[in-house]
């Protein structure tokens, strides 16, 4: 539907019901979508939907997870001859020879990856298109605590409802269709594909849908072909009146209720990174719907709801109170956007993001949330919804650990020990290194080259920065199995690569070369300008982060004495972090280049302040310089005068983790109302534009960091508090060494305070302990 037709819409809504539903934990609209970018998400973590809530043509766009155009390539150049000589060249500053040869002989082929694609859309038509009267009583939501979207209307005196969910313990998307006269409900139920795809009548009046992706040929995306599988089901169950499937659709007439089951399956295999033809889709769906069949509609719902709030209960913020709550959602968006303060609004946004992430990566799901979490309408999607692995899929797993996520981290985690594999060929063969690396973009296929030529693509320490989230994960949750098994391997790895790629500089530093500086680009004196260098300031916090983690985890594993060593060694000749004489600023470079674009999007030199831990108060002068680069930045951006790159959501959301670090409270909560004024959707999705969900959880592990932090060693509790949320508490935030922390204040001051050992640990709470506490699991502290 095109935005011009909303106005239409509206007319059709004389009235908007004022019921009891849950507002306070919903996003609710007193309209429908006007278009994908209102319409609701659901998800299971493997499959999604989004719901538009149209009274009369209702459209559910539908998800899964591995539905990938292309197929597996080793893209790799085989560059090993040629890598010493690009490395000299680029440290004598011979910087434009240095990128001719990379690009001759570095770039991948292919060059581009495909796209994530939509599964394809159910239709509810009620009417005939010439034919849409007016509603009453209009109500739709979703609830971020059960995952159960809904929409209700009447008309004729006649009550609609709708209920829609995606079951993770069922693995299934279900929906209910009601109305409260008998006989009422005469509709026809379709489903539509663009591409690759038909729709038949299967047995007991179910619909049966069958695909196949078939990727046309395109110069440097790689081989075409008939590539991935998938396959729908689609059944439902009546109670009155009739119905039959017929064609593409399922015909049901004069019913009083009537509820649907939908599988849906591709034949992916993540052990293969690749499909498997011993994999039959339409045999696992028929397996769904039998199982789904064994149980009641209410049942059903009942384990879906269970399950989701059993994840999304952990954790509860408030931050004023909840009359605004009462208020349609798109409404008290405007209001920000004019500049009124909605604290509450804030903490919706919060578990909004909680709520994206445990609908989008979690079992049943195995692939990690994507550039659009689960959620794409397209066929080329926009940066092909691709895992950007210069900090888009990171940035999408900030909130996991603090935010008591953890089983969020575990599809990204596997994912990571996957491309493991196809990593190392990317070492070997482009780095002439060992252990392994991925560079900037990858996908369900295992693409670990180097992509979109080399000034962009050229990201050689992207694998060790997804291992330092494993490292985290262990940090939060103290699961050494996880350490022993699946983090530490991966990790260490990951060193070996770094320890065989760098090289000595002229100053006898050890720098990676060649890499960048995401996306940004530097200024020689003649004017020239290059993505491509050596030495980045991302690359040397990363190695040293890297490095210090395999040091601490080999000691907690009583192992790899001599790596430890070797990575000690290789630790004291990484270049220090440097202080620009010009600015006063982080320098991003190993020398002190002008910047092409001020305002870069990218702060990828501030990595050591967050995500990393170099940069923190403990070093005021590093501390100082971070918060002055965080303030250039800015001016370039928000300056009309100096405006230069490009302000996205992520990068607002990164601002946001940076202020919170900085202890600047103020200017913290000043992002938080930006993000949201400036770079959100009415459906409360991040725009990059276009959406690009990594803005909702950035900004999630922002707030969070704002009310809780743990990365120096001890706990700060409300480092971070603006005074716009000057009253609130929060329940169930997690801290490093497998704590959860609970806290409420009033006017700023604390006036409780709960920590509870999830697991046997150490904990000291700046400001409120005198001294460390040792608890055991399953107990807690309380300040007195």
């Amino acid at each position: 539907m095109k935005k011009g037709i909303l106005p239409l819409i509206a007319l059709l809504v004389l009235s908007v019901s004022s019921g009891a539903q849950d507002k306070l934990n919903s996003i609710w609209f007193d309209r429908p979508a006007e278009d994908w970018n209102e319409a609701f998400p659901i998800g299971n973590g493997r499959i999604g939907a989004m719901i538009y809530g149209r009274p009369w043509e209702e459209i559910i766009q539908l998800n899964e997870e591995s539905l990938w155009a292309g197929s597996p390539e080793d893209g790799n150049a085989d560059a090993a001859e040629y890598l010493p000589i690009i490395q000299k060249k680029l440290l004598d500053g011979e910087i434009a020879q240095a990128y001719a040869l990379s690009e001759e002989h570095l770039s991948g082929d292919p060059l581009r990856i495909r796209s994530y694609q939509s599964f394809g859309e159910l239709s509810i038509s009620y009417f005939s298109d010439s034919y849409s009267p007016a509603v009453q009583d209009y109500y739709r939501d979703v609830n971020l605590l059960t995952g159960v979207a809904t929409t209700s209307f009447k008309y004729k005196g006649v009550t609609f409802s709708r209920e829609v969910f995606a079951s993770a313990p069922d693995n299934v998307l279900v929906f209910k269709i009601c109305a409260d006269k008998p006989g009422a409900l005469t509709f026809l139920i379709s489903y539509r594909r663009q591409f690759d795809a038909t729709a038949m009548p299967g047995p007991d009046n179910s619909l049966i849908i069958k695909g196949q992706i078939v990727d046309l040929p395109a110069p440097g995306a790689g081989e075409g072909g008939e590539h991935m599988k998938f396959a729908g089901r689609l059944k439902g169950v009546n109670k009155g009146g009739t119905m039959k499937a017929i064609n593409n659709s399922i015909y049901v007439e004069n019913a009083d209720e009537v509820w649907f089951v939908m599988a849906m399956n591709t034949d992916y295999s993540l052990e293969k990174l690749n499909f498997d033809r011993s994999i039959d889709p339409e045999a696992i769906c028929r397996e769904q719907m039998e199982n789904a069949f064994t149980m009641s509609y209410p049942q059903l719902c009942s384990r879906s709801q269970k399950d989701l709030e059993s994840i999304m209960s952990r954790v509860s913020l408030s931050l004023s109170d909840s009359s605004k709550a009462q208020i349609p959602t798109y409404k008290r968006l405007e209001a920000v956007k004019k500049g009124e303060s909605d604290p509450g609004l804030v903490a919706l946004y919060f578990q909004f993001g909680r709520y994206l992430l445990a609908s989008s990566s979690r079992k049943p799901g195995r692939l990690p949330a994507n550039l659009q979490g689960i959620w794409c309408q397209d066929y080329k999607a926009p940066w092909n919804s691709d895992f950007h692995t210069n900090i888009n899929i990171q940035m999408n797993y900030w909130p996991a650990e603090i935010c008591n996520l953890p089983e969020t981290l575990v599809p990204f985690s596997n994912w990571i020990n996957a491309i493991r594999e196809p990593g190392r060929v990317t070492a070997g063969k482009t780095f002439n290194a060992k252990g392994w690396t991925v560079n900037h973009v990858s996908n369900p296929f295992g693409h670990t080259s180097i992509s979109d030529g080399v000034g962009w693509g050229t990201f050689p320490v992207a694998g060790p920065w997804l291992t330092l989230h494993q490292w985290e994960h262990f940090r939060f949750t103290s699961d050494m199995d996880y350490l022993r098994e699946e983090a530490y391997p991966s990790m260490k790895e990951a060193a070996q690569f770094l320890l065989s790629f760098m090289v000595e500089d002229k100053n006898g530093y050890l720098v990676t070369a060649p890499s960048n500086s995401p996306e940004n680009k530097y200024r020689l004196p003649d004017g020239s300008s290059f993505n491509l260098t050596y030495g980045a300031t991302m690359d040397v916090q990363i190695t040293r982060e890297l490095f210090q983690a395999c040091s601490e985890a080999a000691k907690i594993l009583k192992t790899d004495k001599q790596f430890a060593k070797d990575l000690k060694e290789a630790m004291a000749k990484l270049p220090p972090i440097k202080v620009s004489k010009r600015y006063g600023t982080i320098q991003e470079w190993i020398e002190d280049y002008e910047e092409v674009e001020p305002g870069h999007r990218h702060i990828s030199h501030l990595f050591g302040l967050f995500p990393g831990t170099t940069i923190s108060y403990k070093d005021p002068e590093l501390f100082a310089a971070a918060k002055r680069t965080v303030e250039r930045r800015r001016k370039y951006n928000e300056d009309p005068e100096t405006r230069q790159g490009s302000y996205t959501g992520w990068s607002r959301a990164w601002v946001i983790n940076f202020y919170a670090r900085l202890h600047d409270a103020e200017e913290a909560g000043a992002n938080v109302n930006a993000i949201l004024a400036k770079s959100t959707l009415n459906n409360l999705f991040d725009t990059h534009p276009p959406f690009q969900i990594d803005g909702n959880f950035g900004a999630t592990a922002g707030i969070a960091e704002m009310l809780v932090q743990s990365h120096t060693g001890v706990i700060e509790l409300l480092p971070a508090l603006p005074s716009e949320w000057n009253t609130g508490s929060f329940k169930g935030l997690r801290v490093r060494g497998g704590g959860e922390i609970s806290a409420s204040w009033k006017d700023g001051k604390v006036v409780s305070l709960t920590l509870t050992a999830a697991e046997d640990g150490r904990f000291m709470i700046k400001d409120y302990m005198k001294k460390p506490v040792e608890l055991k699991a399953g107990e807690s502290w309380t300040m007195q």
